[in-house]
């Protein structure tokens, strides 16, 4: 598959009640492939491929896994303890100022958690929505206690809200967009929360 048949499916699955899953929606669809850059394909490990087969998976998964993409950790913050949190994850920016395709208007990709890891606190100025796509995470939003998530579930984050994930013995995959300031430079990243 190619980068505009797996912006078409993406933008079928934000589907969601908030209005930035609107502007994800838009943005996949007026997204400009003029400016696509190069990559190199690095591959989905084992745990990922595994749940992105799983009966419940969102339909999307098919087409995620036929389309060559460089999964890699993400690199939003330069912090060490970010960095070393970050080896369990997979992360592809497909559209934003970072992205394979270029906007200034949102971040746009696909993230997901190895089996038995934890991504701590953080917050940024821009909204944001992840939209589960397989597998299960444990989503913590504010001061509110850990919530469990499969296919179709969603964690809206408003602006500057404090949230985590962290996943049980499976991995995950989702999509996540952000709106508004989409700058990482006030990324704060505060690690795994107090138990």
């Amino acid at each position: 598959m190619d980068l505009p048949t797996l912006f078409e499916v993406l933008a079928a699955s934000f589907d969601g009640p908030e209005d930035i899953e609107k502007q994800a929606q838009d943005a996949l669809r007026t997204a400009d492939f003029a400016t696509q850059t190069t990559y190199d394909m690095h591959p989905l490990t084992e745990p990922f491929t595994t749940v992105m087969s799983h009966p419940d998976a969102h339909p999307v998964c098919s087409v995620i896994g036929q389309t060559p993409l460089p999964w890699a950790p993400p690199e939003t913050s330069s912090d060490p303890l970010y960095i070393a949190h970050s080896l369990p994850k997979v992360n592809v920016e497909l559209l934003g100022p970072d992205g394979l395709v270029k906007s200034e208007k949102v971040r746009l990709g696909l993230y997901g958690m190895l089996p038995n890891f934890e991504y701590g606190i953080r917050s940024h100025p821009a909204e944001e929505v992840f939209v589960m796509f397989a597998g299960q995470a444990f989503w913590k939003r504010g001061a509110a206690a850990y919530e469990i998530l499969g296919p179709g579930g969603r964690s809206y984050h408003p602006s500057m809200m404090p949230h985590a994930n962290k996943t049980g013995e499976v991995a995950f995959l989702s999509a996540y967009v952000w709106h508004g300031d989409v700058s990482t430079e006030q990324y704060v990243y505060d690690g795994y929360p107090d138990a």
